[in-house]
C-alpha cells in the first residue's frame, strides 16, 4: 500500500480524470478502505483542494474549481503528448502564441523526469516547423468571441470582406472552428436572417452588446464551415462521383478544400470549388481514379478540352 503523501497525490491525480467518481471506484483504485478515503478526502481539503462530496446511493466525490491549483500529474504518454502540443503550437496562426508556448515548453522541459527529458529533445531536434505566411489571429479577439458564444450573447463587429469592403454586422455568434489554417466563427447573422461564416483576421474590435438571445436551428458549426470554404466563395461549384471509396479520396481532399461523403462501399461524392475550371478539371484528372461529373456543365467541356490536349501531346511524344 503507498504511504498517505503517495496516496494523496494519486487521488488527486485519479480526481483530475473525469468529473465523478463514486467512493468504492476510488477505494478500488487506491487500493484502501472506503474509510480510509474519506480520511484522505479531509486531508486534501485541509490542504485547501475542494474535494466535494455528493451524499447518496449514487453520490461520490468531485475536484471543484478553487483557489488552490492542484499539482499537474501527468503519465509518460501525457507529458509528451503536451510538448508536441506545445512545439506546434509555435507555429499556430495565433498572435503571439509561439512566444507563449516556448516559455511554457521551457517550464515544462525544466521539471520532466531524464528519460522524458530525451524524448521531448529528441522531438525538438527532429521537428522543423513549415513558414506560413497566413495571417493571424489576435487572441483578445478569439477570447471576446468565444465568451459571447458562451454567453449567448449579442455581438457587433466590423467586417472585410475578401475584396476587403468593410461592413458593419451584428450578429448571434454559435461556435468557433479552427481549420489548421484559419479561424471562423459560425453566426446568425440578425441583418440577413441568416447562418454566415465569418473568417476571425477580418473582424474588427467585436464588442458584446449586452442582449441576450436563445439559440434557432443552430448548424454542426464545423460541417457548415467545411461547405461554405470548400465551395460556397468560388466561382465554380463541383459535384462529382468518384469510383473510389470515401476514406481513399478524403485523404486528398481535407475538409478545407472539399467535402467528401459516402454512397456506397466503391463510390464517393466530392463537393469542392475554384475560380478556375481548368485547375479543378486538372486536380480530378490527378485523382487516379475515375469519376463522373455531376455539375457544372461546363466541367464536362473543360474535361473534353483537357482530354484533347493530353491526347495530343501523347501522339506528338510517342511519335
Amino acid at each position: 500500500m503507498l504511504d498517505t503523501s503517495a496516496r494523496l497525490l494519486r487521488l488527486l491525480a485519479i480526481l483530475q480524470t473525469r468529473p465523478d467518481w463514486t467512493g468504492p471506484e476510488l477505494a478500488e483504485r487506491l487500493e484502501v478502505t472506503v474509510r480510509t478515503l474519506r480520511r484522505d478526502v479531509v486531508r486534501l481539503r485541509d490542504l485547501g483542494y475542494p474535494v466535494r462530496a455528493t451524499p447518496g446511493v449514487a453520490g461520490g466525490y468531485r475536484l471543484g474549481a478553487g483557489s488552490t491549483l492542484p499539482p499537474l500529474l501527468l503519465d509518460d504518454d501525457e507529458a509528451v503528448a503536451v510538448v508536441l502540443s506545445l512545439r506546434t503550437a509555435m507555429g499556430h496562426t495565433v498572435t503571439g502564441i509561439a512566444e507563449t508556448s516556448l516559455r511554457a515548453l521551457a517550464k515544462l522541459e525544466r521539471i520532466l523526469p531524464a528519460r522524458l527529458r530525451q524524448r521531448a529533445a529528441a522531438l525538438r531536434l527532429a521537428t522543423v516547423a513549415l513558414p506560413d505566411q497566413l495571417p493571424t489571429v489576435d487572441p483578445d479577439v478569439l477570447t471576446v468571441i468565444a465568451e459571447a458564444c458562451q454567453r449567448a450573447q449579442q455581438l457587433r463587429f466590423g467586417y472585410r470582406n475578401r475584396d476587403g469592403e468593410p461592413s458593419s454586422r451584428t450578429v448571434q455568434p454559435h461556435r468557433l472552428v479552427h481549420t489548421g489554417r484559419r479561424w471562423y466563427l459560425v453566426a446568425r447573422d440578425e441583418d440577413r436572417d441568416d447562418w454566415r461564416t465569418f473568417r476571425i483576421d477580418r473582424i474588427d474590435e467585436p464588442r458584446p452588446t449586452g442582449v441576450r438571445f436563445v439559440p434557432v436551428d443552430p448548424p454542426d458549426a464545423a460541417a457548415y464551415v467545411a461547405e461554405s470554404i470548400a465551395a460556397a466563395p468560388y466561382r465554380f461549384r463541383a459535384r462529382v462521383l468518384v469510383h473510389a471509396p470515401v476514406e481513399v479520396i478524403a485523404e486528398r481532399f481535407p475538409p478545407s478544400t472539399g467535402i467528401v461523403e459516402a454512397v456506397d462501399e466503391a463510390n464517393c461524392l466530392l463537393t469542392t470549388g475554384a475560380d478556375s475550371l481548368p485547375f479543378i478539371a486538372m486536380h480530378l484528372a490527378l485523382l487516379g481514379h475515375d469519376f463522373t461529373v455531376h455539375e457544372p456543365a461546363e466541367l464536362v467541356d473543360e474535361l473534353g478540352t483537357l482530354a484533347d490536349r493530353l491526347t495530343r501531346a501523347h501522339r506528338a511524344s510517342t511519335a
